[in-house]
């Protein structure tokens, strides 16, 4: 088996912290392998199929051509979608320790970096290639189902059936922001270092999920496509800053903050238009709680739920200014300390320049003094002191 763990020359008691940190990936790897040999076997087929195979399954008639239709499988959400989620929990965390050893560390050889800055170049690697991934994704969902058709984002509600890949995906955003818990422990991160990685991890794991089991699924994918091209461009600029391309470094830095700023209002507007306006465009007798059919299009949930998104937004963007606040200060700061030491430079210069010319002044008086008679230098002396 490949090692996937960092490699070090001690070898720790088996079991204890070390050797599981050392050596997660391949425990980890162990794990899924169990339940993917479980399907091998009769006895225990139906039990690994329910951790690695999409459940909650449906049949539906579909008008393939005008007037004939065929019966096509989607999936709707349920409680056995937990054991697949943790069998992709476990598949995240193999992929994390993968890109961390065979790219991640590589890079890092080459880079010298610290140990502050090593471990946001890894933070970075890590979500940009998750960003991408998901990114391409959603975009193919996006087309799939037509959801550049903005009205497609409520029509047709509740949205409870989805195809393969639609769930799929959801499934693996759940898993991913899921297996940022594990890795806090995996990678040693520090105290001070996990109160923001949880935060971020938790913000996520609330809207996905509850987008998810609300049946919000096609306005969720646009509002996190939206969300990660903007993130994307944010931490591919950080991995460029600390490889040493500032030029390039510094313009992607300014886009991705207008990015921030226009997906910022775009998802304000999207969730405006989906929760306050679209929605509610469905017949009364519609906008009720049927939890069978995942219809939760009442006043209630379609406002607590724009509030909720216009809300994440506001904090996002009000800690986007503070953080452009602080940065200008420091400017401002770096720029005034390094203005005083010129000045005290300067000043020090002009001192030692005047005290050059006295000196020189000096020099030729004396000099002039050497060449008159003796009672005139007495003469001279005199009046320099007075």
């Amino acid at each position: 088996m490949v090692r996937l763990g960092k490699k070090t020359t001690k070898n720790p008691p088996i079991m204890s912290h070390e050797f599981i940190i050392q050596n997660h990936a391949d425990i980890v790897a162990c794990v899924a392998m169990v339940f993917v040999v479980g399907l091998m076997f009769q006895a225990t087929n139906g039990m690994a199929a329910v951790f690695i195979s999409l459940q909650h399954n449906v049949s539906r008639p579909v008008e393939t051509m005008p007037g004939v239709t065929q019966d096509m499988t989607f999936y709707t959400a349920g409680r056995w979608d937990i054991p697949s989620t943790f069998f992709y929990l476990l598949i995240a965390v193999v992929i994390h320790a993968i890109i961390q050893e065979y790219v991640l560390d590589k890079v890092n050889k080459k880079l010298h970096l610290s140990k502050i800055k090593h471990a946001k170049f890894d933070e970075s690697g890590q979500l940009l290639s998750f960003y991408l991934v998901s990114i391409v994704w959603g975009i193919d969902i996006m087309m799939r189902e037509n959801l550049y058709n903005i009205a497609n984002l409520w029509d047709g509600y509740p949205h409870a059936a989805m195809t393969f890949m639609f769930k799929f995906f959801f499934l693996v955003q759940i898993s991913y922001w899921l297996h940022i818990f594990p890795e806090l422990y995996f990678q040693k991160t520090k105290k001070d270092e996990m109160a923001p990685k949880i935060q971020y991890a938790c913000l996520y794991l609330a809207f996905i999920t509850a987008a998810y089991f609300l049946s919000f699924t096609r306005v969720t994918v646009a509002l996190l496509v939206l969300h990660y091209i903007a993130e994307a461009v944010y931490h591919a600029s950080r991995i460029l800053a600390y490889a040493e391309k500032t030029n390039i470094s510094k313009k992607l830095f300014k886009f991705g903050d207008l990015l921030f700023v226009a997906a910022r209002l775009g998802s304000v507007i999207i969730s405006v238009l989906t929760f306050w306006y679209g929605l509610a465009l469905a017949p009364a007798e519609s906008q009720v709680v049927d939890l069978a059919a995942g219809n939760f299009n009442t006043g209630l949930f379609r406002f607590n739920a724009m509030v909720a998104v216009c809300l994440l937004q506001a904090w996002l963007m009000w800690n986007f200014l503070m953080f452009q606040v602080r940065r200008m200060r420091e400017g401002k700061g770096a720029s005034s300390v390094s203005s005083g030491a010129a000045s005290a430079k300067k000043g020090k210069t002009q001192q030692e320049r005047a005290k050059a010319r006295k000196e020189r002044k000096e020099g030729d008086a004396r000099s002039e003094d050497d060449e008159l008679p003796e009672v005139d230098q007495d003469e001279n002396l005199r009046k320099r002191v007075k």
